[in-house]
C-alpha cells in the first residue's frame, strides 16, 4: 500500500523567489539609493493591483500587471521609464533570486520526496511562473522537486480569492480534504485566505516579528517559521 503523502503548496514570488533581488537590475537604469525603494514599491502596487481588481470582479493577467505597477513605481519617484528598459527589467524578473535558506528546503524536499507531494501555486501565468523557476540560478536544477505548477489564470482571479484556493485543493487530488494541503508563504494575505478555504498554512516570518495581522483573529496560521526550511521541519511532524 503506498504511504500516503503530504501535499505542501509553495508560493513563488516572496516565499521562494526574492522579489527584492530586482533592485539590482533596477540599479542598473536608476540611482542605487532609489533601486530598493524601487523594487519595494513595484512590489506593492503589483499586489495591490491584484487586490483591486478582484475587488472590481474583472481580470488581467499577473504579467500585465506586474508591467503596470512598474510604471506605477517608476512614476511616484518622479522617474521616466522606457519601453526597452520596461522589457528588460520584465525579463530580469524572470530570473529572480531565492532567499538564503532554500537551498536548504530544496535538499529537505529531495531527502523527503517519499512522504512529501511538493507544488508551486502563483498568481502568476503558466508562462511566468514556468520562465521564472527555469531561469532562477537557484530553483531551476531543482525544479523536478515540484510535482507542477498550479497557477489561477485560468480561474481569472488572485488570490486570496477563496476558489483559488478551491483550485489548488483539487489540483492536488484532495477534493473535499482541504485540511491535507498545507500551503507555506511569506504573504499574510495568503495565509488567511488559505485558512478562510479550510487549508493548514505555514507563514514565513522573515522579519522575527510573529504573526501581527489583525484582519481574523480565528484564521491564524498553523505554523509560524523563520524560514521554508524551518516550515517544511515543522509540517513533516506535523
Amino acid at each position: 500500500m503506498a504511504t500516503k503523502k503530504t501535499v505542501i503548496a509553495f508560493d513563488l514570488y516572496g516565499t521562494l523567489l526574492s522579489t527584492e533581488s530586482i533592485a539590482h537590475e533596477l540599479a542598473k537604469i536608476y540611482d542605487e539609493d532609489k533601486a530598493s525603494s524601487l523594487a519595494a514599491l513595484w512590489r506593492r502596487y503589483q499586489l495591490e493591483y491584484t487586490w483591486r481588481i478582484n475587488s472590481m470582479g474583472e481580470y488581467k493577467s499577473f504579467s500585465e500587471i506586474t508591467r503596470n505597477a512598474l510604471y506605477h513605481a517608476t512614476a511616484e519617484h518622479g522617474l521616466t521609464l522606457s519601453e526597452k528598459d520596461a522589457d528588460a527589467l520584465m525579463r530580469s524578473y524572470d530570473s529572480l533570486h531565492v532567499f538564503p535558506e532554500i537551498p536548504s528546503a530544496l535538499k529537505l524536499l529531495e531527502e523527503n520526496s517519499d512522504s512529501v507531494e511538493a507544488y508551486v501555486f502563483s498568481n502568476g501565468t503558466d508562462e511566468m511562473i514556468g520562465n521564472s523557476i527555469k531561469t532562477s540560478p537557484e530553483l531551476g536544477p531543482h525544479a523536478g522537486r515540484f510535482k507542477s505548477l498550479i497557477t489561477v489564470h485560468g480561474l481569472k482571479c488572485f488570490k486570496p480569492d477563496k476558489r483559488t484556493y478551491n483550485h489548488l485543493v483539487e489540483q492536488a487530488g484532495k477534493q473535499g480534504n482541504p485540511n491535507e494541503v498545507w500551503v507555506v508563504s511569506a504573504n499574510p494575505f495568503d495565509i488567511v485566505g488559505s485558512r478562510s478555504a479550510g487549508l493548514k498554512a505555514a507563514f514565513i516570518d522573515r522579519a522575527g516579528k510573529g504573526w501581527i495581522d489583525r484582519l481574523d483573529e480565528k484564521r491564524m496560521p498553523s505554523v509560524v517559521a523563520s524560514g521554508v526550511d524551518e516550515a517544511i521541519k515543522s509540517i513533516l511532524k506535523d
